[in-house]
């Protein structure tokens, strides 16, 4: 049985609640980068040396362009953890509510709005001419 529209306006204003709840979030994603360094005298051109890093990065997008960002620290880089995964709850609930609202949508009447002049011109323009 589908839900009934005040069951969606409920689920509706529970996931608006859920959103507004929300902590400081922003969108990207963090990885880890190693390698070897330019400086040819470095330990991590010797063999067998795993090289530098894992160096953690938070990547994300700009005006169509990708940005990446290095941590200063480790507090910066749980930080910025907590950040996207609170953006990645944020998603889920965005999608949540389009679904919803989706729902309701379907679910709701069509209500008469039209003017009384809007209502004329329907007449009208719905009569066939006599004669021809």
């Amino acid at each position: 049985m589908p839900d009934s529209l005040l069951d969606l306006e409920k689920r509706r204003s529970e996931v608006l609640t859920e959103i507004s709840k929300l902590r400081d979030f922003r969108p990207g994603s963090i990885s880890a980068t190693g390698g070897r360094c330019g400086t040819p005298n470095c330990h991590c051109h010797k063999p067998n040396d795993p090289g530098h890093g894992p160096n953690f990065r938070l990547t994300y997008k700009v005006k169509g362009k990708t940005v990446t960002e290095s941590f200063p620290n480790l507090a910066a880089q749980r930080k910025a953890e907590r950040e996207v995964a609170t953006f990645r709850t944020y998603q889920e609930l965005s999608r949540a509510l389009i679904e919803t609202n989706e729902k309701i949508c379907r679910a709701r009447p069509v209500e008469d709005t039209l003017t009384p002049e809007e209502k004329k011109r329907r007449k009208r323009s719905g009569r066939k001419s006599k004669g021809k």
